[in-house]
């Protein structure tokens, strides 16, 4: 694996810190009036969630990772067991629910999504950046309420619930921000 400077760690890069691996979320570069510049770099673990703030000079070696990007299909979901094919080489492979958070219920039949690997380990997983869902219930629409930029609550097919402009009505088809899980516009 290549060895990087700490002053080269930039956010999204994938470090082999203290015997786990560990994303790089922040990165700030201060150079104090007295001492040596740092990097200080807020780091989120890969297998378990947890975050670390570490400091690292510019004389610091860190070991950068290379994950290995896969477009999955998604196929049907066993016990809390999501299994996907690889777009590739048609292989199978059972993935742990947890692995998608709270985007759980975005995920959909035939829906691609982008894993990282590191060896044979997932580690990350990623849904489309927009999905489009169906409003099942919602208030009924109110004319003239479009004066003001207001919203109201909406749940979805899938059961989340957002909060969607006063125009938007039960049935309709709109497209949901799987990053902000927020609603994006009409379908």
């Amino acid at each position: 694996m290549p060895k990087i400077n700490g002053n080269e760690i930039r956010p999204g890069n994938v470090l082999e810190h203290n015997g786990g691996l560990w994303a790089a979320v922040k990165v700030d570069h201060v150079k104090p009036g007295k001492g040596g510049a740092f990097a200080q770099v807020e780091l989120r673990n890969l297998r378990n969630g947890s975050k670390l703030n570490e400091r690292f000079r510019s004389v610091d070696k860190v070991e950068q990772v290379r994950l290995e990007m896969r477009d999955m299909q998604f196929l049907y979901e066993t016990d809390g067991v999501l299994t996907f094919m690889d777009t590739e080489s048609y292989e199978q492979y059972e993935l742990d629910a947890d692995l998608l958070g709270e985007r759980r219920p975005f995920l959909q039949d035939g829906m691609t999504i982008h894993v990282e690997f590191h060896e044979s380990e997932a580690l990350n997983a990623r849904l489309p950046a927009k999905v489009t869902c169906t409003i099942a219930e919602t208030e009924p629409v109110v004319n003239g309420q479009t004066a003001a930029k207001s919203f109201k609550p909406a749940v979805l097919d899938n059961g989340v619930r957002v909060q969607v402009p006063p125009f938007v009505g039960p049935g309709e088809a709109i497209i949901v921000n799987t990053e902000t899980m927020e609603y994006s516009e009409r379908a």
